[in-house]
């Protein structure tokens, strides 16, 4: 106990130190490399069952692309008339359609173009949108003007009128492409009108992350301005651009979808979910045989609900700001 000189009557009590020892929960390891953001969101992606509903859901359905004997031993192109509408049966669970298709069979085989086309849309639109939004924010000026009103009007066009437009204009000069010809034409037409919402999240990252202190750092030790761009603050504005890019794959499933289901999507013998559903208008008209419209279509919302599902958990992950809202 000691008295306080400046107040008097008042008086502070001091614990010596060795009834008040140092827990090891309170110990810090200073020689420790500090974890970078990706081990971080990797080990709240772990926690997330969000995370893992979507892996179930994404496994599945990539098993289903690479090995679809393991659920489907039928044809897809194998069409008889004779088989219009035919019931279930044994190794058919769901019937035929009204060219005589397997229903499952077709809407196993009908993922692979599917999600093709969603998956390298993605990957080329991201490409696009990192490099013109990284140059953009970080060289700023004419460069940042050109950039950002070139891509606006991109982003003012709607995005399905377009592809439509842009496709058949390549089906009047290529008609005949085969299977990955047309998934390219396609995957060309969306990439062409999709990369602006990407520029637009990494232009606003590297704005933010440019003027950080490691950057300047760097600058003070000798980085030139490109090995900045590269090495320190592209990777640190990535998070925002996968978490927009994981959403969009499952957006561009379902443009290509509809592409299909208009008749300017993929071939009509080209195995799709949009080309199944076209398939179906008559059957949907008439409220007959629905079998044939609900399980694509059944197939597509699952999917895209996978990849909405990770891009949400990645989200939460990355930003810890909308994880704790």
């Amino acid at each position: 106990m000691s008295e306080s000189a400046a107040r008097p009557g008042q008086a502070r009590y001091v614990a010596p130190l060795e009834e008040t020892p140092l827990r090891a929960i309170d110990a810090v390891v200073i020689d420790a490399a500090p974890e970078s953001q990706w081990r971080e969101a990797w080990k709240r992606l772990r926690r997330s069952p969000l995370f893992w509903l979507a892996t179930a859901i994404i496994v599945v359905i990539m098993v289903a692309i690479f090995f679809p004997t393991l659920f489907t031993n039928a044809d897809p192109q194998d069409g008889d008339l004779d088989r219009q509408f035919a019931p279930a049966g044994e190794g058919h669970p769901f019937g035929y359609t009204f060219l005589g298709y397997d229903v499952w069979a077709r809407t196993v085989y009908g993922a692979r173009a599917s999600v093709a086309v969603g998956v390298l849309t993605t990957i080329v639109a991201t490409l696009l949108g990192m490099v013109t939004g990284a140059v953009a924010g970080f060289y700023g000026g004419w460069v940042d003007t050109l950039v950002s009103r070139f891509s606006d009007i991109f982003f003012s066009i709607p995005l399905l009128l377009a592809c439509l437009v842009v496709i058949a204009v390549i089906n009047n000069l290529y008609p005949q492409r085969g299977f990955w010809g047309s998934v390219l034409v396609v995957v060309m037409a969306l990439s062409l009108f999709a990369w602006p919402q990407i520029t637009r999240q990494m232009r606003g990252a590297v704005l933010e992350v440019k003027n950080l202190e490691f950057v300047d750092a760097a600058t003070a030790i000798g980085a030139s301005r490109l090995v900045n761009l590269r090495r320190h603050i592209v990777p640190n504005a990535l998070a925002p651009v996968i978490v927009t890019a994981t959403i969009l794959l499952g957006t561009f499933i379902v443009a290509e979808t509809s592409l299909s289901f208009l008749g300017l999507g993929l071939p009509s013998n080209v195995a799709s979910w949009g080309n199944d559903l076209s398939g179906a208008t008559n059957q949907v008209r008439s409220g007959t045989h629905l079998t044939v419209m609900w399980v694509p279509a059944t197939a597509l919302a699952v999917t895209v609900l996978g990849f909405i599902l990770l891009g949400e958990a990645v989200r939460e992950a990355l930003d810890p700001k909308a994880r704790k809202s």
